[in-house]
């Protein structure tokens, strides 16, 4: 097997089966015949002598190979119990107590499988709106989202993948601009991702200048108006100031929409490339584009044969799928079934760009896009007419598009998904983004530096003569090669970095792909710091002229929460948004040192058991508040030195100054795999446990000076309340992650908020 160092270190960590103890019980290749043998056997519904053992062979080889992969939750699920091989779900939310909770208790079911959802909460009646039933006043689709936010918070948990949600608002929803700014605070609603459905009269009366109508849910009836350019605006600089919301064309889902007879499509998956009607599932894959090239007289060239060859086996491996998962809900076991749509994508395309010798920002790559995705979609459907000879068509195909036409087995077949975990498995560059970084140095606990490098480009320098670790170091420091002048400038051509490609390029590439894919494109495009709202405005007008579905901004450091500025701080207030001209404020911490410990303080310890043991924190106040942490392990062990730095450093922040909820917020939520993995725990990690103390701690000291009620304290000790912890580290393993593909991926553990 072809399996790299970073991928191996994956798979153990996250995919393969364990034992009670977290225990690895099977190895990687056993894995992948595990995931062969269980994906292979859905052949036996259709042809009792099928030669089984031949096709999960074949299945085994592709993903050995690094052909093709399937989605995480096939790889993690198949041949067990669990068996659930879906990674999202379309779910309805209808304007009614009961049907939202009933989706609410839908979602929690598919969160504890390991799927994501998405919802569109355009039905729900606006904020204000009367309840008849009650004489009331409705709360609105956001407090629901809360609601549902919530609900995944508790759930997630407890699974071994987070729980992650789309939360999309029609454009003329009467609560648009609510909604445009409920992620205006990044630790709010931290379980969704958020887009505005944009319909094309919204953007007609954008380009134009205009208003346009507000309709009310419920009546249908027009019940205001807004200036279209104002809420574009509204919406741009929101996504400046943190990459939300995104946005999703509506129409352009629903003129693509196979079976219209069954309603229209309101949602998608947490990543925006898979447009689902209500309970509908996504069945996604990814061949690895690296693997289809051949070297020939010296030079790399796409093989369309061994393509060819892995399209159709990797339609026949997806088509199967929908027959073995074991799906959450029967009524999405029903839906998925009516349609059999899958979503077969590709991964490694920067790299075989790099390899072909092509800019990613050239026209030439993006007509090879074009070319590439027709190809896959046209042999796609080809491999589903043949499978829909011996199997039949979908169920609703004399209600779609294609009726009368050459029965199709499956709705739809290429979608392009996010693939961060799959291309670190795959040894290859995300999906169809460019790549972000060629050269990264990790910082090893002894205090050495490892740098890793791209191997394409690796191999490249090594050839031309020019590899050194300075020179590597120095790419590392700039983040691109595109200003290194000891690296010839053929080479800084072609080896282009995210932040190097232009907006018009980023979207050029996205509708390339989109022009040839039956759902759409997962994509982000990142931004430096200092770009623009005209950039980011830029962007969005871009997507909607060049054909897109939707898409999804990113500025480096727009969702960092920091809570001390180390180094220079300039004084006075921070950069007011262009759009909305707010500011945050900003002082200098540069000469901030910590009060003295006090003589004598009042405390308590309390025992947390954890992953591997118990761990004793102790949390000490004064006259003051609280000023003092320290932890002790148990005799099963822990990891000491850890939290004792964890301790001393919260001590230190706390007698510095700094607020209460900002520490808490940057400690609670943070997960560790050996507690995670043990039921029943009060808490998911040392620093977790730390914060909850300190919490309990704190509402104590409240009740004492009469801020809140006995009764909230006693409350406070007995539920379990876990904040996500948001910004641009990993909250596993605290490497930096990266933002792509609609997503973000850690490419140090695997991490990933959505796949």
């Amino acid at each position: 097997m072809k399996i790299g160092e970073s991928a191996r270190a994956v798979l153990e960590r996250r995919y393969l089966v364990k034992d009670e103890q977290g225990n690895n019980i099977e190895s990687i290749e056993q894995m992948f015949n595990r995931v062969a043998t269980a994906i292979a056997a859905a052949d036996k519904q259709y042809d009792k002598k099928a030669d089984v053992e031949k096709t999960a062979q074949r299945f085994y080889e592709m993903m050995t190979n690094l052909d093709f992969l399937p989605n995480s939750p096939t790889l993690m699920n198949a041949g067990r119990e669990l068996g659930q091989l879906s990674a999202c779900f379309v779910l309805p939310v209808g304007d009614s107590m009961e049907e939202i909770f009933e989706t609410i208790k839908q979602a929690a079911l598919i969160h504890k499988s390991g799927g994501g959802t998405g919802f569109s909460f355009s039905r729900l009646r606006p904020a204000g709106a009367v309840v008849k039933t009650t004489g009331g006043v409705a709360s609105g689709p956001i407090s629901f989202m809360r609601v549902f936010n919530m609900a995944t918070e508790a759930v997630k948990q407890g699974g071994t993948r987070r729980g992650a949600n789309m939360g999309i608002l029609r454009i003329d929803h009467p609560d648009i601009l609510n909604f445009i700014d409920c992620k205006k605070d990044n630790a709010d609603i931290t379980n969704f991702n958020i887009s505005v459905g944009i319909t094309e009269e919204f953007m007609q009366a954008v380009e134009q200048g205009g208003s346009y109508k507000l309709i009310d849910p419920r009546s249908k009836e027009e019940v205001g108006e807004l200036d279209a350019r104002e809420v574009f605006d509204k919406i741009v600089g929101s996504a400046w100031r943190n990459g939300e919301p995104g946005i999703i064309f509506l129409d352009r889902l629903n003129r693509d929409n196979v079976v219209p007879s069954q309603g229209e499509i309101e949602s998608t998956n947490p990543c925006g490339e898979q447009p689902l009607l209500p309970y509908e599932s996504c069945n996604l894959g990814s061949i690895n584009l690296v693997s289809m090239l051949v070297k020939k007289s010296g030079a790399y060239a796409l093989d369309y044969g061994k393509l060819a060859d892995t399209v159709r086996d990797a339609v026949h491996f997806l088509d199967n799928v929908i027959d073995v998962n074991k799906y959450p809900l029967e009524k999405i076991d029903f839906t998925t079934k009516q349609t059999r749509k899958v979503g077969l994508g590709v991964m490694g395309w920067a790299d075989t760009l790099a390899l072909l010798g092509l800019p990613y920002n050239s026209d030439e790559a993006v007509a090879l896009a074009e070319k590439v995705m027709k190809f896959i979609t046209d042999n796609g459907r080809a491999a589903s007419v043949e499978l829909a000879k011996t199997r039949g068509a979908f169920p609703l195909f004399e209600e779609s598009i294609y009726a009368g036409g050459e029965p199709l087995r499956n709705a739809t077949v290429t979608t392009i998904a996010p693939t961060g975990t799959l291309s670190i498995i795959g040894g290859c560059s995300s999906g169809v983004e460019p790549v972000f970084a060629y050269v990264f140095i990790r910082n090893i606990m002894d205090g050495t530096e490892l740098i890793e490098v791209n191997p394409i480009l690796k191999q490249v320098l090594i050839d031309r003569g020019l590899y050194s670790d300075e020179l590597m170091k120095r790419i590392a420091k700039e983040g691109t090669l595109a200003h290194i002048e000891a690296i010839p400038e053929d080479i800084r051509r072609v080896f282009v970095c995210s932040h190097d490609v232009s907006p018009l390029y980023h979207v050029k590439m996205q509708a390339a792909f989109q022009q040839y894919t039956d759902n759409a494109v997962s994509k982000t495009v990142n931004f430096k710091n200092d770009a623009t709202v005209e950039d980011v405005q830029e962007v969005y007008q871009l997507a909607y002229q060049l054909g897109c579905k939707g898409v999804t901004i990113y500025r480096d450091g727009s969702r960092d929460s920091q809570v001390l500025n180390i180094g220079s701080v300039k004084k006075g207030a921070a950069p007011a948004c262009p759009t909305c001209g707010e500011e945050e404020d900003m002082e200098p911490l540069h000469d901030i040192k910590p009060r003295p410990r006090p003589e004598v303080t009042c405390g308590l310890t309390e025992r947390m058991k954890i992953g591997c043991g118990n761990l004793y924190v102790t949390v000490n106040y004064d006259e003051n508040g609280i000023c003092e942490v320290f932890t002790s392990t148990g005799k099963a062990g822990g990891c000491p030195s850890q939290s004792e730095a964890t301790a001393r450093l919260v001590s230190i922040a706390l007698r510095s100054g700094v607020s209460m909820d900002e520490i808490l917020q940057q400690l609670r939520g943070i997960r560790c795999p050996s507690t995670i993995r043990h039921a029943g725990l009060k808490c998911t990690s040392c620093p977790d446990a730390i914060a909850r103390v300190i919490k309990k701690t704190d509402d104590m000291l409240k009740a004492q000076k009469g801020i809140v009620s006995t009764a909230a304290v006693q409350q406070a000790a007995a539920t379990e309340v876990v904040t996500t912890k948001h910004s641009k580290f990993c909250p596993e393993c605290g490497a930096e992650m990266e933002h792509e593909g609609g997503c973000v991926i850690c490419r140090s553990c695997g991490y990933s908020k959505c796949n």
